[in-house]
């Protein structure tokens, strides 16, 4: 390994002993070390991943036990057990000193394997992923020393849902939600498609302690000349349709949350009523002329630039100003990858309750942790559902998954699309969602012809089949 590579993992020793009190917390957090993670046991995927920090460790240890474990030694040996079947009892050791790690294979029946090579042994460098039996392990960069010695995946269940992860840099995102969540102040959840805005908004509201409900938005679904109507509510034969009174969903976030995903896409003209009902905390629905006074907790999200819609004269300057309390910006899945794991073993206890002992086959866990994710979380969970309707058994494989992840190199991308088409890409794979794979429902929905709904589904790789089963 050459020592002047600058992806080397150098092994952080030492002790913060001579330091003032005031200094160790700095010190510390300064200070970084490598670290390992266990991604996905192929086995037992629901299991989740696993977080071990490698400052003052001389050794890892990997080998057969019957349950997941992690110990260390007096000698300063991290010793792993993981109950999979094809991990020998012991297989590979994981060796660290001044000058990098290096990974030996112990004559282990199955092999061990780093970045899809089997190999006896060789140096590891940040970023490479190792192959252990059906389990993959993955070396970190060098993360600060206040990050937690190890971490199970499993004990973050106790946190909100949307507030679970093993990402640092997302919980630095996340360490004021509680405090914030309990406030009235407005939020602003800035962040690209797919990457969990309505899940963090569901966080802040069930954090928040308000007795009303909990109602989101989608502001670019609406059809434009009902905007007022569904957000503001309607009298009786205010308009031709209006058969009866609606509340709107204005009211029906009274003493709630009301999250506007995509506020960016609200027109104009409602900007200017929804202003109105932002400021004086009244409502008045179209065809009544009498206010009525509402309890407003706001979380807005966008994955569009406000500011330069405001400069552009497509976004009140006074809204945006009302919206922006406190901004939470959501990193892109690329950014977080370390969540990765955390994320399918979640979505797949949500995806299949009824199939607990769900597999994975290593070429298959090879594709979810190599892909790129353009479309982040929403696309990996429609990967996940589109897979485990075409599998055929307690295993997904390789061919159950998007052809986009079997075949990167011959798919149309989506990481290769326009921002328009990726935009017209996540609008669809939410209506089959919604429509549960109905073509024509989608067609209906989207204002197109069923034929068209048809060439986008084969332009943009998706299945409507797996959308159907996950309805059923």
């Amino acid at each position: 390994m050459s020592q002047g590579s600058d992806r080397v993992i150098k092994i952080v020793r030492g002790n913060l002993d001579t330091l003032s009190e005031r200094e160790r917390p700095r010190a510390a957090a300064r200070r970084l070390a490598p670290s390992l993670d266990l991604e996905i046991e192929c086995e037992r995927p629901l299991a989740g991943p696993a977080h071990y920090r490698l400052s003052g460790i001389s050794k890892v240890q990997f080998g057969r036990g019957d349950e997941r474990s992690a110990t260390i030694g007096a000698d300063g040996t991290l010793t792993i057990t993981i109950p999979d079947g094809w991990i020998s009892s012991p297989h590979a050791e994981l060796h660290l000193d001044q000058d990098g790690c290096r990974l030996v294979d112990l004559e282990s029946k199955n092999g061990t394997f780093k970045n899809g090579e089997r190999i006896h042994t060789t140096p590891v460098e940040e970023g490479e992923r190792l192959r252990l039996g059906h389990t993959f392990f993955r070396v970190r960069a060098p993360m600060p020393l206040s990050e937690p010695p190890m971490l199970d995946g499993r004990e973050l269940e106790i946190a909100p849902a949307g507030l679970r992860t093993m990402s640092p840099a997302f919980r630095d995102v996340l360490r004021d939600v509680g405090s914030v969540a309990k406030s009235s102040v407005p939020v602003l959840l800035l962040g690209e498609s797919g990457t969990g805005k309505e899940v963090l908004a569901q966080a802040i509201h069930a954090l928040s302690g308000r007795a009303g409900s909990f109602v989101a938005v989608n502001c670019g679904a609406i059809v434009r000349e009902l905007v007022e109507s569904e957000l503001f509510g309607h009298r009786k034969g205010a308009f031709s349709g209006a058969h009866a009174d609606r509340l709107g969903f204005v009211r029906e976030s009274d003493g709630g949350t009301l999250f506007l995903d995509e506020i960016g896409d609200l027109p104009l003209p409602a900007q200017a009523s929804l202003l109105r009902v932002l400021q004086e905390s009244q409502v008045v629905p179209v065809g009544s002329d009498r206010p009525l006074d509402v309890d407003l907790r706001v979380v807005s999200a966008t994955h569009r630039q406000l500011g330069r819609m405001v400069r552009d004269g497509t976004f009140r300057h006074d809204l945006l100003a009302r919206i922006d309390g406190v901004r939470l910006r959501l990193p892109p899945l690329r950014e977080r990858r370390e969540d990765l794991p955390l994320l399918l073993s979640t979505l797949l206890a949500r995806l299949a309750p009824g199939r607990p002992e769900v597999k994975i086959a290593p070429d298959a866990a090879q594709a979810l942790l190599d892909y790129g994710w353009p479309l982040n979380i929403r696309e990996l969970e429609h990967s996940l559902q589109e897979a485990l309707a075409r599998s055929q058994g307690d295993t997904l494989e390789l061919a159950d998954l998007p052809r986009a992840l079997r075949d990167p190199a011959e798919e149309a991308r989506p990481d290769m699309l326009t921002a328009e088409e990726e935009q017209q890409r996540t609008a669809l794979i939410a209506m089959l969602g919604t429509h549960g794979g109905n073509v024509t429902a989608v067609a209906r929905a989207m204002g197109e012809h069923r034929t068209q709904v048809l060439r986008w589904i084969e332009r943009y790789g998706l299945d409507a089949n797996a959308f159907r089963a996950r309805r059923r």
